[in-house]
């Protein structure tokens, strides 16, 4: 099922609220790397993520090491090859809730 992409407008504007974002694939994504005290902690928050992911069907690229998190977020389903759209936008917001920032 294809998924609407972001307009560069929209992106723009979810880029404003999403600061600790960053554009990514020539605007076809947004990363972000999380730090948290311990392993433990970094891998409570995947755990949490992973289950709100499954529960929206729409899965983080990721990576652990230790206590830091490397978060890629693209919609796979937008746009020819994968672009941004407001599941993207709408996850960001949501790790970024459950990280405390």
């Amino acid at each position: 099922m294809a998924v609407a992409e972001l307009t560069e407008s929209e992106r723009e504007v979810w880029l404003r609220t999403l600061s600790n974002w960053t554009l990514a694939r020539e605007g076809k994504a947004i990363q972000r790397n999380f730090e948290f005290p311990d392993f433990n902690a970094a891998f409570g928050f995947m755990t949490r993520v992973a289950l709100l992911a499954e529960k929206h069907d729409h899965h983080p690229e990721w990576f652990n090491v230790y206590n830091r998190v490397e978060v890629t977020l693209t919609t796979h389903d937008a746009g020819e090859n994968g672009g941004l759209s407001h599941r993207d936008a709408k996850m960001a917001k949501a790790m970024d809730a459950l990280a405390g920032s």
